[in-house]
């Protein structure tokens, strides 16, 4: 049986001594909860895990409606079609994938105005993978730019994941062209300040690189439950 609150307390004292040494604020700690019961996640919350992540949509307004009574931020990070943006728009604090302007403007137009902006990052395909989602390095400042304008999303930052299977040195640059995209970003759009980035095997890397929220899943929750 996995012993959730063992490790999330394990979690919590890596991202607090890459942290140390890198001499940088600890990370958000966002537990990617795809696929594991709402109960899972009760015992995560109550072992000090605020920030969750969802990636199948269905499966996540579930949990939202099962754990309403809880002050979760939820935060998508799958794929978003546009079937999807106003659920999305209605039921999330987070979004991590954007990636494209007609997604963005119909998240916006579908933002309720009593839940306050939308924090959006943009999904950056930082190591140019045909398979992957997510916008090509010469694209992030037109979208960044678009998004800067719509009244109802909160421009955060970047998320990316790196190739997998990449060692140490390749995860290190690819986190590292992030960083160097999200400075020069700053400079017309001061208010982006998060990093998406890291997850259970390298989040080291990605705080020693300026990681905000580290995306954590299998070393909190154990195997990903297949969906069947």
């Amino acid at each position: 049986m996995i012993d959730i609150q063992h490790n999330i307390n394990a979690t919590h004292q890596r991202i607090k001594q890459a942290s140390v040494q890198q001499g940088v604020e600890p990370p958000i700690l966002l537990a990617i909860s795809k696929t594991r019961p709402a109960s899972d996640i009760v015992v995560a919350f109550e072992a000090g895990v605020r920030h969750f992540g969802e990636n199948y949509l269905q499966e996540a307004l579930e949990k939202i409606a099962a754990l309403e009574g809880y002050p979760i931020e939820w935060h998508f990070t799958g794929p978003i079609q546009s079937n999807k943006t106003r659920a999305v728009a209605e039921n999330f604090s987070w979004i991590h994938t954007l990636d494209r302007n007609k997604i963005a403007r119909r998240l916006n137009e579908q933002r309720p105005e009593k839940l306050g902006k939308l924090k959006v990052c943009l999904q950056v395909n930082v190591d140019r993978e045909e398979s992957k989602s997510g916008l090509l390095p010469e694209r992030v400042a037109e979208l960044a730019e678009e998004v800067s304008l719509l009244p109802n999303l909160e421009l955060k930052g970047l998320m990316a994941i790196p190739q997998a299977g990449a060692k140490d040195a390749p995860r290190k640059k690819s986190f590292q062209t992030l960083a160097r995209m999200l400075a020069e970003l700053k400079k017309i759009h001061p208010q982006m300040d998060v990093l998406s980035m890291g997850m259970s095997g390298d989040l080291e890397l990605a705080i020693a690189e300026g990681a905000t929220i580290v995306r954590v899943g299998t070393a909190v929750f154990g195997q990903r439950i297949k969906k069947p």
